[in-house]
């Protein structure tokens, strides 16, 4: 069953409001950019009201959640990675922004448009790790071998680990930036 979300479904229940980042990614257009943009609002209150201890621990365990809320989210809309789901932009600008922070608004600008360039290209690695997920099948069930790890949690990793690795890919282009300017 496919599901196509709108707004009373997406605020009906908290973790389909954070995995569509808090509305973000009902956005007609580019969802992915919207909501790292929500991303960057929210990191920016953060950084202003809170010690860097605290976000850390809020960057984790949203990372940690992320897997279970797009992964559930994923199972209840029919598609695992569908592009309104954005709470993976989400925990991944935070971390680009808890390594980069703080820097002028210019250093927060190359932060987005790297990450937002990493994210949606998708170069080597980063695409080798989406095709994965992506296509991977659950495998068949015998009656005699107990199911391990559910099917939700795989695709909920398969969704929050390419930007994972997007971010780490933005992080390393601005640390051999920093090197050569």
């Amino acid at each position: 069953m496919r599901i196509i979300p709108q707004a009373s479904w997406v605020w009906s229940r908290p973790e389909r409001a954070l995995a569509f980042g808090f509305g973000s990614g009902l956005s007609l257009f580019a969802p992915g950019t919207i909501g790292t943009l929500y991303a960057w609002a929210i990191y920016l209150g953060f950084h202003a009201f809170l010690e860097s201890t605290t976000i850390a621990w809020i960057i984790g365990i949203g990372a940690i959640a992320g897997i279970w809320i797009c992964g559930k989210v994923g199972e209840e809309l029919g598609v695992p990675d569908h592009g309104g789901i954005v709470w993976d932009e989400f925990v991944a600008f935070w971390m680009v922004l808890f390594i980069v922070m703080p820097t002028n608004f210019w250093g927060q600008i190359w932060a987005f448009l790297l990450f937002r360039f990493f994210d949606a290209v998708k170069p080597g690695p980063i695409k080798a790790i989406d095709l994965f997920f992506k296509n991977w099948q659950p495998p068949v069930e015998r009656v005699d071998q107990p199911r391990t790890i559910p099917t939700w949690a795989i695709r909920g990793f398969g969704v929050m680990i390419d930007d994972v690795a997007a971010a780490i890919f933005t992080l390393m282009v601005i640390a051999i930036g920093m090197r050569l300017w």
